[in-house]
């Protein structure tokens, strides 16, 4: 059957391997779910303050050069490195191995960064030419200023970083699934409290104030490791961490070069389309982190485990059923966003200074990241199953692929053929289509073919009952209008309410009568954690 994870010669050996990633993926969900709810919080307070407005776009290019080298120093190597070395460390008889780890991963951090956030500060106006070419003087200007105020939140991303690495290692999951949330706590305090005071500068302290609060709730997670200063840099650990995020590097510095293209492209359409384009993305990135994050990052230490050739059978069923509940999820989401976005936009955006016009533009970029979607969900466990068989190498060649294919196409909409930004977005859905497909395409020819595993019939049964759940979305508003009014913010939610659930119900009645049943499992697996302790390594 297409929705039961494929038996094995040791069936309860491999069932206890499939509800443990389920149940961890539970875990990262519900973290990513109150993370996301507060993301839109965040970007409710920052629409009905800043709108849409230059200054939004110019905090917007700010805000990447922190996240950007966050992930080139330390970001990309949680995944690819960190993991999948310190799981090797997370067994009673060397834990002693892993405190010293630790501490010398932690010291090192703070004075890297620590370094690189003093470089940075003298080479702030350099930065916000290169990552926002197209603004005018003044916007630049204002882009140095809070590329400077944001900057000291990287010492306490590199912090988080490593401390989530050896929870993630440790299968310890609820600390880091809370972080997020807090993070955003932050940047809502700064821009309610201080953005009618110091303008879109209060942004970039809740950057730096959200920072601090997502370490301090992960930080008990090292509750009982005996830390302290060390420069054991010598640590076998350590090198063969860095032997393996080497090429994540090349991978990074390629896809952040993408990333400042983006923004210097993006910069020379109009002065609007940086915050634009970051609503959209947010909304398109709403699935990709309740779902796709969520269930690769539960599979990661799992698939870790299962890498030797004799155990490739497992690792292709373990990832294929992380697969099919990617697709379960992610294929009505997608539906969702697309016949409801707009409102959706409208309920949570259009106030304060936001715009009906900055609700058009907004909508008309989600309608084209979104074809990227469902390719760019599948894609995330993809990547994960390369690092968990400590292969970095390969991500990097697609990496670079990706962006290749994204500036063939890109600067050519955007420009010579006039579609601006929106050109832009288009370029985005082609470059994470182009990823996903080559991923995929070699991640066969190292571990074997993954047919066989349901994963073409279950697409095939929820594309449709995701087609008959876009009806119902349809239908529900149009039902309830009859019996509640439709004026007003208010009634506007309810309405968008009734259209989720319709469509959440005539999903759930199709996955039924089509016997998908990935979905009941995962829920049967969220029922169960939820009921007993997480067990800690």
């Amino acid at each position: 059957m297409s929705g039961d994870l494929v038996p094995t010669p040791a069936p309860e050996r491999s069932g206890a391997v499939a509800r443990g990633v389920a149940a961890s993926a539970v875990i990262v969900a519900v973290g990513q779910l109150l993370s996301r709810l507060m993301g839109l919080v965040r970007e409710t307070a920052i629409a009905d303050v800043f709108g849409a407005s230059a200054g939004l776009s110019s905090f917007t290019i700010a805000s990447r050069v922190p996240e950007m080298t966050y992930q080139l120093l330390l970001g990309g190597m949680i995944s690819a490195a960190l993991v999948p070395v310190l799981s090797e460390y997370t067994s009673a008889g060397r834990r002693a191995e892993l405190e010293r780890l630790t501490s010398t991963l932690l010291t090192v951090s703070i004075t890297l960064f620590a370094v690189v956030v003093g470089t940075m500060e003298l080479l702030s106006p350099l930065l916000a030419i290169a990552l926002g070419g197209g603004f005018a003087p003044e916007l630049l200007q204002l882009t140095t200023t809070l590329i400077r105020l944001i900057l000291p939140s990287l010492i306490f991303f590199g912090l988080w970083g490593v401390t989530v690495g050896v929870l993630y290692a440790r299968q310890q999951f609820v600390f880091p699934a809370l972080a997020s949330a807090v993070y955003n706590v932050g940047v809502i305090v700064g821009a309610l409290l201080l953005g009618r005071r110091i303008d879109v500068a209060a942004l970039s302290i809740g950057v730096v104030l959200g920072a601090l609060f997502q370490f301090l709730i992960v930080l008990p997670g090292l509750w009982g490791l005996r830390l302290r200063i060390n420069y054991d840099i010598r640590h076998p650990a350590l090198r063969r961490i860095v032997i393996l995020y080497l090429p994540v590097i090349a991978s990074l510095v390629v896809a952040n070069l993408g990333i400042a293209i983006d923004g210097n492209l993006a910069s020379r359409t109009t002065d609007q389309a940086l915050s634009w384009m970051r609503y959209a993305t947010f909304l398109f990135q709403l699935p990709l982190g309740l779902v796709s994050v969520a269930i690769a990052t539960a599979a990661l230490p799992t698939l870790s485990r299962l890498t030797s050739d004799a155990d490739n059978p497992r690792f292709r069923r373990t990832l294929a059923g992380a697969l099919r509940l990617v697709i379960v999820l992610v294929v009505p989401a997608t539906v969702g966003l697309l016949v409801l976005g707009q409102d959706a936009i409208r309920v949570a955006l259009e106030h304060g200074v936001f715009t009906a016009f900055d609700t058009a533009q907004v909508s008309r970029a989600l309608l084209f990241y979104l074809p990227g979607l469902p390719f760019a969900a599948i894609d995330q466990p993809l990547v994960f199953a390369f690092y968990a068989r400590k292969d970095t190498v390969t991500p990097v060649l697609v990496g670079i692929a990706g962006v290749g294919a994204y500036l063939l196409v890109g600067p050519f909409l955007a420009f010579a053929a006039g579609l601006g930004y929106i050109g832009l977005v288009i370029a985005n859905a082609v470059q994470l289509t182009t990823h996903c497909i080559l991923m995929w395409v070699l991640l066969e020819r190292r571990v074997g073919s993954m047919a066989g595993h349901g994963m073409f019939v279950t697409t095939a049964k929820v594309t449709l009952a995701a087609a008959a759940a876009g009806l119902g979305m349809l239908a529900g508003p149009s039902i309830a209008t009859r019996f509640i009014p439709a004026s007003g913010t208010i009634g506007e939610a309810v309405l968008l309410m009734f259209g989720a659930v319709g469509g959440v119900a005539v999903y759930g009645l199709g996955l039924s009568l089509l016997g998908v049943e990935e979905l009941a499992t995962f829920l049967t697996f969220a029922r169960a954690r939820l009921r007993r302790p997480v067990n800690n390594a």
